[in-house]
Order: C-alpha cells, then sequence, then structure tokens
C-alpha cells in the first residue's frame, strides 16, 4: 500500500489526482465557512487562494527523479532557461510556460478580493515572486534535482500580476466603494 500512497503524493500526476478528488471538500469548506460568516466573498477568496496554490507548490518541491547526490543547478541568467524550453518544443514550451504562469495565479487572482492590503497588481507581483524566489531557493536547498531558475521566478510573479488584473474588477469595486465611503 506504500507504494499507491507514494504514486499518490509524490508523483505529479498523483497530486493533480488528489487536487480533482478534494474539490468536493474545498467546496464544502466554502459553503461551511459562508454558512457562518454570512458572506461568500472572502471564504471564496481564502479556500481559493489555499487550494489553487498549493497543489502547484507541492508539485514543484517533488524530486525530479534524477541524481539528488549531485550539485543543484542554478540558472541567473534572464530568459536563457526559457530559450532552452523554447527549443524543447511547441507542446513542451507551451506546457512549462503556462504551469510557470498559474503557480501563483490563483493566489494573484484572490488575493486582493480577500486582503484590501494586496489589492494592487504591483503587490501582488513582488509577492508571486518572494513566493517563487521562495520555492526556487527550497528546489536547491533540499536538492530536488531541479533547476532553481530566474526565469521561474519571472514566470511566477508574472502569473501572480497578470491573475491580479484579470481581477481587478472585483477589488476595484471595493476600493471605489471604500474611497465613496471616506469622501461622504
Amino acid at each position: 500500500m506504500l507504494n499507491g500512497w507514494q504514486g499518490l503524493f509524490g508523483t505529479v500526476p498523483g497530486v493533480v489526482v488528489l487536487t480533482v478528488l478534494t474539490l468536493p471538500l474545498a467546496a464544502l469548506a466554502v459553503w461551511l465557512l459562508a454558512r457562518r460568516r454570512g458572506e461568500l466573498r472572502r471564504p471564496l477568496a481564502e479556500v481559493a487562494i489555499v487550494y489553487g496554490t498549493v497543489p502547484w507548490v507541492w508539485m514543484i518541491l517533488l524530486p525530479n527523479g534524477g541524481d539528488t547526490d549531485r550539485d543543484p543547478r542554478v540558472d541567473l541568467v534572464p530568459l536563457r532557461d526559457l530559450a532552452d524550453v523554447a527549443t524543447a518544443g511547441p507542446v513542451t514550451a507551451t506546457v512549462q510556460i503556462v504551469a510557470n504562469l498559474l503557480v501563483f495565479a490563483s493566489l494573484g487572482f484572490f488575493g486582493p478580493i480577500r486582503f484590501a492590503v494586496l489589492a494592487s497588481a504591483p503587490r501582488m507581483l513582488a509577492i508571486g515572486a518572494a513566493g517563487s524566489i521562495l520555492v526556487e531557493t527550497l528546489q536547491y536547498v533540499l536538492r530536488l534535482d531541479r533547476v532553481s531558475s530566474i526565469d521561474d521566478v519571472l514566470l511566477n510573479a508574472a502569473g501572480a500580476g497578470l491573475a491580479a488584473l484579470a481581477s481587478r474588477r472585483w477589488w476595484a469595486q471595493r476600493q471605489g466603494t471604500r474611497s465613496e465611503v471616506t469622501a461622504s
């Protein structure tokens, strides 16, 4: 049975399966929190931040399956790793780029909706960059046979910033309402 659990918790397909299987639990958490608090917006944002971010970070922190005894690899030259990914073919490049954009996208989208202090695309860009630097550092320190790349940081941060812009309609409303109230 240990191999079965390892397959669920220790592989990318396993994490995807667990993420899909826990969707009803996430929906239940939103419903229970909304019922308790008498509102939907904040509970939905809170659960979505966690549900949409944790699986991505979990997958990034899985060992790559190679030799974890060799020296960790770091690429601090901007756009070099992206150029290498682009030469791997259009499918690989698309998957790599989109996946990196999605890592902190949920946090970027729902963070400003839930927390007024985060209601700015530059702030979410900075938080996405900080979170990504932490993840890339962990990959290096934990020797996961992954490349710790500045390009990953750039894409992860861009994903958080773009997602914040995509949700601006909902958090800008709150800012507009608050400034109207204080002006009265």
